[in-house]
């Protein structure tokens, strides 16, 4: 129960939902494994199912990618360095609410893909 002592310590608000983390990860062959599917029952968390891909519930492809391919649309670079330095600015321009943005709107896409049975829905 050592991973539950760590997110109490790290996460305080992690006490104030009854104790109870909800997880969402990929279905990467580590993260189905019958040893980590019986860790995971024995801390009672809620694992969400993940479809095989849906970018619908990743927040780098729906919110990260999304929002810099519109910064992107009229840059032509000449070098790596170029686009280094670019990628480097545009985080660098984005405040701590905007990934937690793309983080808390999670659970709502994640609703929105189940209810289109997995399929890709627009924004």
């Amino acid at each position: 129960m050592h991973l539950s002592r760590v997110l109490k310590d790290k996460r305080p608000q992690y006490n104030k939902r009854h104790d109870k983390a909800i997880l969402q990860h990929n279905n990467a062959r580590p993260h189905i494994a019958k040893v980590v599917k019986t860790y995971l029952e024995t801390l009672k968390w809620e694992v969400l199912p993940h479809p095989p891909y849906s970018p619908d519930v990743t927040p780098s492809e729906y919110h990260l990618f999304r929002t810099m391919a519109l910064g992107l649309a009229d840059q032509h670079f000449r070098s790596y360095e170029e686009v280094k330095n670019w990628i480097d600015s545009w985080i660098a321009s984005k405040d701590v609410q905007f990934f937690q943005h793309g983080i808390r709107t999670l659970p709502e896409r994640w609703e929105k893909v189940v209810t289109c049975d997995g399929q890709y829905f627009e924004s």
